[in-house]
C-alpha cells in the first residue's frame, strides 16, 4: 500500500512538472499548426484566376470558393462596406499592378477560414517564382485611439487621401475577422526606405478577431500595429524579411500563443527583429499626453533557425524608450541577445519597471537583456538577476528543445517533453 502511494506521488510530481514545463512557449494539446498552415509555399498550387477585383468597392460584397480572385492595383473597401470571404477562398495580388487589399475605416472584412480549409491571400505568380514582395498586403484601418496628435493618422503607402484616414475614440471599433486566413509573399517596395507590411493595422479596435493567421515570406514586417487596440492568438510569422511584429503609436495589444521562426539570410539591413516595439513614429508628430505603446505577450516562442548567429539575426526584441513590454510564459531561442534596449533609455531602473519578464526560458542565445550602451548593463543585469523573474538560460539544440524544428517535416514548435518511466514492485 505504502508502495502505492509513494508511486502515485511521484507521478503526481513529474505530471506537474510536465505541466510546468509546457507553460512556456506555445501550447496546445495538440499541434494547432496542423492542416492550415504551408511553410512551403513556393511549391502551393493554386487555381488560375476567375474573377478581377479593382478599384472602389462601397456596398456589401461575398468572395465565393468555388472562384479565385486578382487583386489589381490597390482595392478599397469603403462605405462601411462588408467584405465576406468564403472557407477555402484563393485571393492572388498582382504582381505587374502591387494588388493591395485595404478595408478603410468603418468597413469590415469577414474572413473566417476553417483549419482544414484556410483561405489563402498569395502571390500570382507560378510555383516556384513567388518571392518575398510580390504584391502588396493587407491594410485594415479602424476608429480605436492612436497618440498622434489630433487623434487621426494617414499611412505613408501612396494610398488614396480619401480612404487613407485613421483614428478615433472607439478601442472597441469592429472591423471584423480573420481567422484560419494565410498570407504569402506580400510587402512590395514602394520605395528605397519603404515597404508594404503582411498586414497592416492602423487604429484597429479591439472587437476586431486575429486567430489562426500566418503571414509567410513578407518583404517588410508580417504584421504591423500603428495605435489602435488589438488581441492576437494562434498567430505565425515565417521568413519576414523585416521585422515579424512591430507596434509604434502607442498600440495596446496582447498577443498570445503564438510563433515567429526566422532565417537569418532573409533579413534587411535595417535591423530585423521578432518584436520591434515603439511609442511613437516621430516624436514631433506625438501627442505626448496619450497612451504609450504596451505590449503584453503570453505563450510566445520565437526561434532563430540558424542556431551559430552567424546570420543578419541579432536580438529577438527590440524596445525603444518610452514603451511598456510584458513577456510571460514564453521562450526565446537562437539568437545574439534576448532583449536589446535602446541607447537612449536613460534612467534604467524607472524604465526597467516597464519591461517585465516572467517565466521565459531563453536558450542558445549569447545573450540575455542588454542595452546599446554597453556600461547600463550591469545593471541591467542585475535587475533581471532577481529570483522572481523566473528567467532560465539554456544552452540546447533546437532538435533537443522543440517537438519539431527540422523544415523537411511538420513543424511543431512546442517544447518536448520527455516521456517519464515510473517503475517499482
Amino acid at each position: 500500500m505504502k508502495k502505492t502511494i509513494f508511486i502515485s506521488i511521484i507521478c503526481l510530481i513529474n505530471s506537474m512538472t510536465i505541466n510546468a514545463q509546457q507553460i512556456k512557449g506555445i501550447i496546445g494539446d495538440t499541434n494547432w499548426m496542423g492542416n492550415w498552415t504551408n511553410f512551403k509555399p513556393t511549391a502551393a498550387e493554386y487555381p488560375e484566376t476567375t474573377n478581377i477585383l479593382t478599384g472602389v468597392i462601397d456596398s456589401d460584397l461575398t468572395l465565393y470558393k468555388k472562384n479565385t480572385y486578382r487583386l489589381i492595383g490597390v482595392v478599397y473597401i469603403t462605405n462601411n462596406a462588408v467584405l465576406t470571404i468564403e472557407p477555402g477562398t484563393v485571393i492572388r495580388g498582382d504582381v505587374e499592378t502591387c494588388g493591395t487589399l485595404v478595408i478603410s475605416k468603418g468597413s469590415k472584412i469577414m474572413a473566417e477560414g476553417e483549419q482544414t480549409d484556410p483561405i489563402v491571400f498569395t502571390s500570382n505568380r507560378e510555383i516556384s517564382a513567388r518571392k518575398p514582395g510580390d504584391w502588396g498586403g493587407i491594410i485594415i484601418m479602424g476608429e480605436a485611439p492612436i497618440n498622434k496628435i489630433g487623434g487621426v493618422g494617414f499611412l505613408d503607402f501612396n494610398l488614396d487621401p480619401m480612404a487613407n484616414h485613421y483614428g478615433g475614440q472607439n478601442q472597441d471599433s469592429n472591423s471584423g475577422i480573420l481567422k484560419y486566413v494565410r498570407i504569402e509573399f506580400s510587402g512590395r517596395k514602394l520605395n528605397a526606405l519603404k515597404e508594404l507590411n503582411g498586414l497592416s493595422l492602423a487604429g484597429v479596435g479591439r472587437k476586431t478577431k486575429f486567430n489562426f493567421i500566418q503571414i509567410s515570406y513578407s518583404n517588410d514586417d508580417s504584421y504591423e500595429c500603428y495605435g489602435g487596440d488589438v488581441n492576437f492568438d494562434n498567430i505565425i510569422s515565417f521568413r519576414a524579411t523585416d521585422d515579424d511584429f512591430d507596434f509604434t503609436q502607442g498600440a495596446q495589444c496582447n498577443i498570445s500563443n503564438s510563433l515567429a521562426i526566422r532565417y537569418p539570410f532573409s533579413s534587411d539591413v535595417s535591423g530585423s527583429r521578432c518584436f520591434e516595439i515603439d511609442s511613437f513614429d516621430k516624436i514631433e508628430n506625438a501627442d505626448v499626453t496619450k497612451k504609450l505603446t504596451k505590449i503584453t505577450a503570453t505563450n510566445i516562442t520565437l526561434a532563430n533557425l540558424e542556431e551559430n548567429n552567424q546570420g543578419l539575426v541579432r536580438e529577438a526584441i527590440y524596445i525603444k524608450d518610452k514603451s511598456y513590454f510584458s513577456l510571460n510564459n514564453s521562450v526565446v531561442s537562437g539568437f545574439k541577445n534576448c532583449i536589446l534596449l535602446e541607447g537612449k533609455i536613460a534612467n534604467i531602473s524607472a524604465n526597467l519597471a516597464k519591461i517585465n519578464l516572467q517565466t521565459v526560458l531563453i536558450n542558445n542565445c549569447d545573450g540575455g537583456i542588454q542595452s546599446e550602451i554597453p556600461a547600463n548593463d550591469p545593471e541591467i543585469k542585475n535587475w533581471y538577476s532577481n529570483e522572481s523573474f523566473s528567467i532560465e538560460y539554456s544552452k540546447t539544440s533546437h532538435s533537443a528543445l522543440f517537438k519539431e524544428s527540422n523544415p523537411k517535416k511538420t513543424f511543431d514548435f512546442r517544447l518536448k517533453v520527455d516521456p517519464i518511466v515510473v517503475s517499482g514492485n
